[in-house]
């Protein structure tokens, strides 16, 4: 499957979290690009998508590598790199990346401290440098927050130039599951949507999540202050719209703006006009 995309993977020095954000214009685009392992690295696959790319990329970081040296022994057992586009970091923050150049125009991708940045078909190359600076102006910002800011630019930047359709956001830290894991799978606006359910995330589920079971220690339970809150509907609970109006309207926005696309739309070419007139039965019509 071609998923024409923007991406980023990234590290963070502080607490050693591994993370990918993705954006597309395709459906569930968080099922089938992101590949992370806790404390070896993140990866993103993308263009004509080859998930055993990154798991192989996975496996050489694990055994060793390096991310230059993992990312090119993965891609030599591929017999059409030329259609792949990949980003990774390893667990020190070494980012490498790949565009194949069969991949669709604007394709692009960039390196820099911590992160790899890639996306093609897309609107301009810009969408990768308005990424990159996102993510480098945010060193004091949370990882979550880095790489949210960076699809976001991506956005505002034009992103895929198809349109938009899916988002995903995953990060591990220290556990074999992730700490976070957020999709969009199909939505007019998903990076506002993204961000609207990472706003919720952290209230809801992020002190749940780090109530669970940890590999190096015992399971233990949930705080109290969780559980309770947990055990409430979800619009009592933290994070929930204060206003539901707002939050209704926010929801139908997209349609919204959709509707006044299509009152502005001249379809002269491609229909001619149709005018009602209510007299045309009455007419006389001439036979000469």
């Amino acid at each position: 499957m071609e998923l024409n995309t923007f991406s980023i993977a990234a590290r963070c020095p502080r607490t050693g979290q591994l993370g990918v954000a993705v954006a597309s214009a395709v459906p569930a685009v968080g099922a089938l690009c992101p590949y992370l392992r806790a404390g070896v690295g993140a990866v993103t696959t993308q263009s004509w998508v080859n998930p055993y790319l990154a798991l192989r990329i996975l496996d050489g970081l694990a055994g060793g590598a390096g991310a230059e040296a993992a990312l090119a022994a993965a891609l030599a057992t591929d017999d059409r790199a030329d259609l792949r586009q990949i980003g990774l970091v390893d667990a020190a923050g070494a980012g490498a990346a790949w565009t194949g150049e069969g991949c669709t125009a604007e394709a692009k991708h960039r390196t820099g401290a911590g992160y790899a940045v890639q996306g093609n078909m897309l609107v301009s190359p810009e969408v990768i440098d308005a990424m990159a600076r996102a993510f480098e102006n945010s060193a004091a910002c949370a990882l979550d927050e880095r790489l949210m800011r960076a699809l976001e630019a991506g956005d505002g930047a034009g992103g895929d130039r198809r349109g938009k359709q899916s988002a995903a956001l995953r990060i591990v830290e220290r556990e074999d599951y992730p700490c976070l894991d957020l999709r969009v799978d199909d939505h007019a606006t998903p990076i506002a949507q993204l961000r609207r359910i990472l706003a919720v995330a952290r209230a809801q589920l992020v002190p749940f999540v780090a109530g669970m079971p940890r590999k190096d220690g015992p399971a233990g339970a949930l705080p109290d202050e969780v559980a309770a809150m947990l055990l409430k509907p979800p619009g009592e609970r933290p994070g929930a719209p204060s206003d539901r109006a707002a939050y209704l309207q926010a929801q139908f926005a997209p349609v919204l703006k959709e509707i006044e696309t299509l009152r502005d739309l001249d379809l002269a070419q491609v229909h001619p006009p149709i005018v009602f007139d209510p007299s045309l039965p009455y007419r006389q019509v001439s036979h000469d």
